[in-house]
């Protein structure tokens, strides 16, 4: 018997994101991860340092309607909800697209819960320093997904549109990219995001008062919050990483060495759950 044979099914169903809790840096407390398919919640840390197998049925279910799929569009749609949901619009991923003024939102109930919600400017060190927007009910939840050891909120949006344009205007000098390969490896240095805030709001200042002055003053708020910390439970991060894919290989596992992001780091190389949202699986130990 190998490490990678059926033992003890402990969870299956269609995958969702897993879910993260912060955890308690000051205390030596990881973030907190729960695995999340179909009905079933497992909590995963307590299985760092044991082999785990994860084997795709070859079924694929739509996280919207929930119909089979051939093919998972958009990280967990079918194809029909991929193009017709605003939920899966351009505008979802570059904000400062959003037409929802000129009338072709394609769903504008969605539309004004959804965008019309105050938004939070960011920076963060997943990798290096970047810069990105979320909704101000998703901190910490945003960091956490990408991995990041510190995030700072810096600026304060009454809508998506304008928490995207913000976003374009910081990305004249900072990327809004996580390089997924170095937050693997666990070599990112910390930064003083305090300072490079200070420095970001300098030098973007002409930017913002234009803004300022299409939505009004109070529309885009200066922030003064402290960086919060994040530690993941990882045993040891990997020196070279190589990535799983379940369309080529459905089976694949190995000794869970650590959760980061939305991966599983397994001796054998990582896998990106978000990456297959709607996909059924079985996890053994």
């Amino acid at each position: 018997m190998t490490e990678l044979d059926v033992k003890e099914i402990v969870a299956s169903g269609c995958l969702q994101k897993m879910a993260t809790e912060p955890g308690s840096p000051a205390l030596g407390s990881p973030a907190q991860y729960t695995l999340r398919a179909g009905e079933q919640r497992l909590a995963l840390n307590k299985y760092l340092g044991r082999s785990l197998q994860l084997e795709w049925t070859g079924a694929i279910a739509c996280t919207h309607c929930g119909r089979a799929t051939r093919k998972s569009f958009g990280q967990g749609y079918c194809y029909p909800c991929f193009k017709g949901l605003a939920q899966c619009d351009t505008c979802i991923m570059k904000p400062e697209l959003c037409h929802f003024h000129v009338g072709t939102c394609r769903e504008p109930d969605w539309g004004l819960r959804f965008c019309f919600q105050p938004h939070i400017i960011y920076l963060a060190n997943s990798s290096g320093l970047k810069v990105g927007i979320t909704r101000a009910t998703q901190m910490p939840t945003r960091w956490l997904d990408q991995g990041a050891i510190q995030a700072l909120p810096i600026l304060a949006v009454d809508t998506r549109l304008q928490s995207g344009l913000v976003e374009v205007l910081f990305k004249q000098l900072v990327s809004d990219r996580t390089n997924w390969r170095a937050m693997l490896k666990g070599e990112v240095a910390e930064l003083d995001l305090a300072a490079e805030r200070d420095r970001l709001l300098g030098e973007m200042s002409d930017g913002l008062d234009e803004l300022r002055q299409r939505f009004g003053e109070q529309a885009i708020r200066e922030l003064d919050e402290v960086a919060q910390q994040f530690e993941y439970p990882v045993l040891e991060y990997p020196t070279k990483v190589t990535s799983h894919n379940l369309d080529k290989t459905p089976r694949v596992g190995g000794r869970l060495m650590g959760i980061k992001g939305q991966y599983l780091i397994f001796d054998t190389g990582v896998i990106n759950l978000r990456k297959y949202t709607g996909y059924e699986i079985r996890l053994t130990v």
